[in-house]
């Protein structure tokens, strides 16, 4: 195979649709974009939910009660396999989870999962454990501290 060879696979290349070519091209006249209107014309486009001037149904439907999602603490989660960076018997914090590129973003904390395998005595310092991510640290002889996490911004209404 050499670089004039190259081509692409079969299927791959279609050709372009070429509109208003005739009546008789199955593209002709109105060009696939249907009779008259604001759908029909050039540089037009409707944005997404609105209904031609009845109140859209984002508008219609009553918004009540509380929503808790503006309230909830999010941990960046860190898998269990990914502390084998570290070496054995080192304390492994949200400082050096973040330097080391395992922990990015904005958050409330770390939560620590118990997703792959772990062969290291650590001591992990995180604001959550999930309980099969306490048993493999805590079963190699390391420990699990527990801190209280970031206050979280207030979020404007």
């Amino acid at each position: 195979m050499r670089l004039h060879n190259l081509q692409p696979r079969p299927g791959a290349k279609h050709r372009t649709k070429r509109l208003g070519q005739g009546e008789s091209s199955g593209h002709g006249k109105t060009s696939g974009r249907g009779g008259k209107g604001q759908t029909a014309r050039s540089g037009s486009s409707i944005r997404i939910g609105f209904e031609g001037g009845q109140m859209p149904l984002i508008r219609r439907i009553p918004k009540r009660g509380f929503n808790n999602a503006r309230f909830t603490i999010r941990y960046s989660p860190v898998n269990v396999g990914g502390l084998e960076v570290f070496d054995n018997g080192a304390r492994v914090d949200e400082a050096a989870l973040r330097a080391v590129g395992l922990a990015n973003g904005k958050s409330a904390g770390l939560k620590i999962l118990g997703t792959g395998t772990l062969t290291k005595k650590l001591t992990v310092v995180a604001n959550s454990f999930s309980a099969s991510a306490r048993t493999k640290i805590e079963a190699l002889g390391g420990t699990c501290e527990i801190v209280a996490a970031k206050p979280v911004e207030a979020v404007k209404p």
